[in-house]
């Protein structure tokens, strides 16, 4: 290797298809995280690893420089495991909301930093501030304090934790290198490292509603974290989970708020529920708190009927200043001006469900963006009240719109035509999890 290392000959080298060194990704990274490589040598770079590829050991290298570039969390000052789960997106996916309240009223904390949204793939963090009061930026410090008094934060990114991810993010948003695995995954893994969680739920989706099209895909996305994860000394598992068609009944960030509040109290769709208890089951296992999957799942079953992961969902958001009276009353969450239902223009079955014109639909509402920046109506969605194998009548109500402007409506109506196939007969049940990654969790 040449005593001077050079942008241009690790594009080369990578653009021939060869093998890069630990070296050279960590001087590439630390180059464009400095300013010393321009964007259009990070972009040709980026290009290169979408069409060539990385190796397991490249893409672990690339996660902790990544990771490295920034300020690196270490959350065992407040105890030996700290859970962090993080979902690769998807339409109607309130998860975080429901599972971090849950698996902390079992006794293991979750420290968790989550993102906004970008397109119809909902942020956590805008959900969290449909809630008046929730403050999302917290410092690091109080980050650790509110964790140690409460067993539970969720609070927005901190621009110190893994720079690198950001610049290399805004790039591959652009140079249409977004769809590079090795990319997406280290650019995943580089914040939730960072974050100083110790152990760590994937929540992979697939289908027409997520970034994975196909099973493969979302299997070799879960198995490339998990690899990186566990270099770096954490416990990790991933479930795949369907998205051709949105989890739950709520799209949109106070209907979603709606909707967790719902589950946190015993109600609410089973999807909804039956997702959140395995994915919590998994943390509690990577924590030790369980031996199995379905202890886990029978010990959240019971903290749910208990109210005990509600009263840990009202401490939760309380401790970081939303009003207490909005979640006992969610009446009072932002509401949207125009509510409209629309009714099945036929009899039958839902066949299928297409969850990413769903998904578009609530971004022309408001309820997503287009770019980064774009502002968010927390009042505005979807709400679905017929399902894929659900028996419909013609006539009767399918979803409801809420929009805050009458062309915005009129727009998202016209494209949710097209997301419904309908049946003459029921259709074959669709599974809501595919997979369980490593296989020995799922007994």
């Amino acid at each position: 290797m040449p005593l001077t290392l050079r942008a241009v000959d690790i594009i080369a080298k990578k653009r021939d298809g060869l093998e890069l060194s630990t070296a050279e990704i960590e001087f590439f990274v630390q180059g464009y995280t400095d300013g010393r490589i321009p964007d259009y040598q990070a972009a040709a770079w980026c290009m290169a690893v979408l069409l060539r590829g990385m190796s397991a050991r490249e893409v672990t290298d690339l996660t902790f420089a990544m990771a490295r570039s920034g300020k690196v969390l270490d959350l065992r000052e407040v105890a030996e495991w700290v859970m962090d789960k993080h979902s690769t997106g998807g339409v109607g996916d309130k998860t975080t909301l429901v599972v971090a309240p849950l698996v902390a009223s079992a006794g293991v904390p979750v420290g968790k930093m989550s993102g906004r949204g970008l397109g119809y793939s909902g942020g956590t963090i805008d959900k969290l501030e449909s809630i008046p009061g929730y403050q999302v930026g917290l410092s690091h410090a109080q980050f650790i304090r509110q964790l140690r008094e409460h067993g539970i934060v969720v609070a927005a990114q901190s621009a110190e934790l893994a720079p690198a991810d950001g610049k290399f993010y805004a790039l591959r948003d652009v140079t249409a290198t977004v769809e590079s695995i090795p990319l997406i995954a280290s650019s995943i893994m580089s914040k939730k490292i960072a974050a100083g969680a110790t152990g760590i739920v994937l929540d992979v989706k697939v289908g027409r509603g997520a970034f994975m099209k196909t099973l493969e895909a979302a299997r070799e996305l879960a198995q490339l974290m998990i690899t990186i994860g566990e270099a770096a000394g954490r416990r990790m598992a991933a479930v795949l989970a369907d998205m051709d068609q949105p989890l739950g009944q709520a799209v949109g960030n106070a209907l979603e708020v709606h909707e967790a509040i719902r589950v946190l109290q015993g109600e609410g769709p089973s999807d909804v529920r039956d997702h959140c208890l395995t994915i919590g089951a998994l943390m509690l296992v990577l924590a030790g708190r369980v031996a199995q999957l379905e202890e886990g799942r029978a010990l959240l079953t019971r903290h749910l009927e208990s109210g005990a992961a509600w009263r840990k969902f009202v401490a939760w958001i309380t401790a970081q200043g939303g009003d207490a009276a909005v979640l006992e009353h969610p009446e009072q969450l932002p509401r949207a001006a125009l509510v409209e239902v629309m009714p099945a223009p036929r009899a039958g079955y839902v066949a299928a469900l297409d969850a990413q014109v769903i998904g578009q639909a609530s971004v022309v509402l408001g309820a997503g963006r287009e770019q980064k920046g774009d502002p968010i109506d927390p009042a505005v969605g979807i709400m679905l009240h017929k399902k894929v194998g659900d028996a419909v009548e013609r006539g009767e109500p399918l979803l409801t719109l809420y929009a805050n402007r009458e062309e915005r409506l009129a727009a998202a109506r016209e494209m949710l035509r097209a997301a419904w196939r309908w049946s003459d007969t029921p259709p074959s049940p669709v599974p809501h999890i595919y997979e369980i990654i490593p296989a020995a969790l799922r007994s």
